[in-house]
């Protein structure tokens, strides 16, 4: 029968409805089914890995499951990526540049700039999205980092966390780094793990592979067919490096030969292998400001010290390997390894954060340039290096041997910054020729990854994303490159820009420059010297052809300010990027008042309360009674914090300045007493004056380093010392401490910002470049 006109809700089905059952057919829409023999793909991300750490590009490092992975398939030699980590995961996942993608830099600020939104923006496709709506189920394990710090807290936009983005379920980090046995904030999907210890055997790089590996066991427990896509985002290399001791003891004593013959062996392995051409050179120490001192110079101390941080490092390197041989597996005993795409690569170069020194104290080594006093290695036992205990990074000599053969690191746009290495293997659709070696030498980019991905699966990319025009792909399919070793490379030219660092790439040229004020702070960040490079036959970028080819640099000179243009890179911002946020984070510095129960207050939200500025925290009591004890109040962990608690009928402030912890003795707490302050009063030179009271009297003062940049990591807890403890002793002896009187809240009342504005600048901006 026909519907009569008045009827409503069956518009668009196919069946026919009439009175009854009887009368009527059904209909069901059709399922979204991926392609037939579709495969599994997984891409497998390392935080600041340079070129040479694994062994199929000339690592000593043990990493037989990555060997396996290059034996299958194909290692890419002269793939490039961004100088730094959000905008490398922004444009890996959206096939987009950078800029347009809106990271121009890391999610760490908020200039205002379209270039430097660091939030995804509705007319960006990302990769989850467009395999998910083609019928894959999606999963990201990991560090995140593209949203801003911001938007971590409960009450703020979620428009570019994880499963907004395309996946259907999430765990890791959304910060750019993280502590690998007390990690500041997990999250699970859409929500903070609401943890208070972790198990005493924790480390994060098992955590995260545990979840990945059951969320592909769980899809298949109710699903045989799904293809999946896994995003693998390990937080590792990025500091403080930190191993299992197991892990560490591996490689004990093998780093006593120092980082000179560590890269002179790496770079003969390359070239054995037919990495580079015949006759490229090492480009050790060709650096302009950062060089490294001989191995053989160094004092028997500091080549002792030193080369227990690159046991660390190679310990975290083999953890990874360890990581992706129970992914491999996983597939082999679910008999899907042939039809699953492994990709494993870097989000940028090998980094020289650490400095000349290397440091035990990690946050502390970003906010030395404000006082030549300041130390930025505190001077712990060797013994505990990688360990929970500490925060530490390497010097930068290991960084070097990392980026083997290349010049420069992370940040730069030279290759030491932004050529790293690539793995693809896919044994059932991607095999390997008789005679073909799996060496591709041909120029690829990172947004090529999206594109290559979906061709290989056979799947389209829609030109909609909520009913907007999505913006179109920068990147190219290099599944042509994969399958041909004699195949030319489709990414003929590219542009990279980053912190007022930047370099243009064509048809083997490459032009070259670095952030003019980073050598003389008054120069025009917009006057770059550039440098002229054929890298098809001088891969490290040794010999400067600009003066050579004057008429080349200006081609490509005009041809990057018009591919700058095209990506919304301008306006140039060079290192102020870093310093600059929205106007309405001031939210964040208005007092709160905390109640007993309330969750760990997120990093960010944290810090606005104290960073910088005078303040206070008043606990809240019904009345202490003798024998109530416990933690009243604590901010940070290990890498630096600060904490109230009450122990044997005595308050004890203690504070935690980078890893040199102090604990004053406050006196006894009268019966009764209803308020116990903290206060902080900012004085010279970076430091800040703390008075405890007891109600209205008095207790105990001292002066301390201001905790500024990253830490403290670990937020705000009321009632207990949450996640990592900011006191190792009492947490050995007690736990987290639990407050077992009557505490009703803690209330912070943040104070004017007090601190010089060029010192808080200046902080600022050195630590949001290596919040990545």
């Amino acid at each position: 029968m026909p519907l009569p006109p008045y009827a409503r809700g069956y518009e668009g089905f196919d069946g026919t409805v009439g009175r009854t059952g009887a009368d009527s057919s059904p209909s069901w829409p059709a399922s979204v089914t991926a392609p037939s023999g579709a495969p599994n793909i997984v891409v497998v991300l390392i935080d600041d890995m340079g070129f040479s750490d694994i062994g199929p590009f000339g690592s000593e490092i043990d990493t037989p499951h990555l060997d396996r992975v290059a034996e299958s398939g194909v290692r890419l030699t002269n793939y490039h990526t961004t100088p730094l980590c959000s905008p490398s995961r922004a444009a890996l996942l959206t096939g987009l540049n950078p800029h347009r993608a809106g990271y121009g830099f890391v999610a760490n600020a908020d200039p205002g700039y379209p270039g430097v939104r660091l939030e995804l923006a509705d007319d960006v496709l990302t990769l989850p999205e467009i395999l998910r709506d083609s019928g894959y189920a999606t999963y990201a394990v990991g560090k995140w980092h593209l949203v801003r710090d911001a938007n971590m807290s409960p009450g703020r936009t979620r428009d570019s966390w994880p499963t907004q983005r395309g996946f259907d379920r999430y765990y890791g980090s959304l910060e750019g780094l993280n502590s690998f046995f007390h990690p500041n904030q997990l999250v699970s999907d859409n929500s903070v793990v609401d943890v208070e210890e972790y198990p005493e055997d924790y480390y994060l790089t098992d955590d995260l592979t545990d979840k990945a590996v059951s969320y592909i066991k769980d899809l298949r427990a109710h699903d045989a067919d799904k293809p999946f896509f896994l995003y693998f985002a390990h937080v590792a290399m990025h500091g403080p490096l930190q191993a299992k001791e197991t892990d560490i003891a591996k490689y004990r004593g093998r780093y006593a030969q120092g980082w000179d013959e560590v890269r002179r062996s790496r770079f003969a392995r390359q070239l054995a292998a037919g990495l580079f051409p015949e006759g490229t050179q090492d480009a050790r120490n060709v650096l302009g400001g950062f060089e490294v001192p001989s191995w053989d110079s160094l004092t028997d101390d500091q080549k002792d010290r030193f080369a227990r941080y690159q046991e660390v490092y190679a310990a975290m390197v083999d953890s990874i390997d360890q990581s992706v041989g129970r992914i491999l597996d996983t597939l082999d005993e679910l008999g899907e390894a042939d039809n699953t795409i492994i990709v494993f690569t870097t989000d940028n170069g090998g980094t020289a954060e650490g400095g000349a020194e290397g440091t035990r104290s990690y946050f502390a080594e970003f906010a030395h340039v404000q006082d030549p006093e300041w130390v930025g290695d505190t001077p712990h036992d060797p013994e505990l290096i990688g360990s929970a205990q500490l925060g530490v990074h390497y010097p930068r000599g290991w960084a070097q041997a990392s980026n083997t053969p290349f010049r420069f690191y992370k940040g730069q746009s030279y290759a030491g910054g932004v050529r790293v290495p690539l793995l693809v293997s896919w044994p059932q659709g991607l095999p390997r020729a008789e005679g073909d070696d799996g060496v591709r030498t041909e120029f690829t980019y990172v947004t090529d990854l999206a594109p290559t991905l979906l061709d290989l699966a056979g799947v389209d990319r829609p030109g909609e994303r909520k009913g907007l025009s999505a913006k179109d792909f920068d990147g190219v399919s290099a599944a042509g490159v994969l399958r041909d070793a004699a195949a030319g490379s489709r990414h003929t030219e590219q542009y990279t820009e980053m912190t007022g660092n930047r370099g243009f790439y064509r048809d083997g040229w490459k032009l070259l420059a670095l952030n003019p004020t980073l050598l003389d702070p008054g120069s025009d960040i917009d006057a770059p010297t550039w440098e002229l490079f054929d890298v098809r036959s001088d891969p490290t970028e040794l010999n400067d052809l600009a003066g050579e080819y004057p008429e080349k640099v200006e081609e490509l000179a005009r041809a990057w300010d018009e591919a700058a243009w095209a990506n919304t890179v301008f306006p140039l911002l060079g290192n102020q990027v870093g310093a600059r946020r929205r106007p309405d984070e001031e939210r964040y510095t208005r007092p709160v008042r905390l109640l007993a129960g309330t969750p760990t207050l997120e990093r960010y939200r944290s810090s606005r309360l104290v960073a910088f500025r005078n303040w206070s925290a008043e606990v809240e009591l019904e009345g202490y009674r003798p024998g109530d004890e416990g933690v009243l109040v604590a901010h940070g962990d290990p890498q630096g914090g600060y904490l109230l608690y009450v122990e044997d009928g005595r308050l004890h402030f203690g504070y935690n300045a980078y890893g040199v912890y102090r604990d004053l003795d406050a006196g006894p707490v009268p019966s009764g007493a209803t308020r116990i302050a903290l206060s902080a009063t900012v004085v010279p030179r970076l430091r800040s004056n703390f008075e405890v009271r007891i109600d209205d009297t008095p207790a105990a003062s001292v002066e301390q380093i201001q905790l500024v940049g990253m830490a403290p990591w670990t937020g705000i807890s009321v009632g207990l010392d949450a996640r990592g403890p900011v006191a190792w002793d009492l947490r050995e002896r007690r736990g987290v401490f639990r407050y077992t009187g009557a505490l009703r809240a803690v209330t912070y009342t943040p104070g004017p910002v007090s601190t010089p504005a060029a010192v808080v600048e200046a902080v600022e901006r050195e630590y949001e470049l290596i919040a990545d």
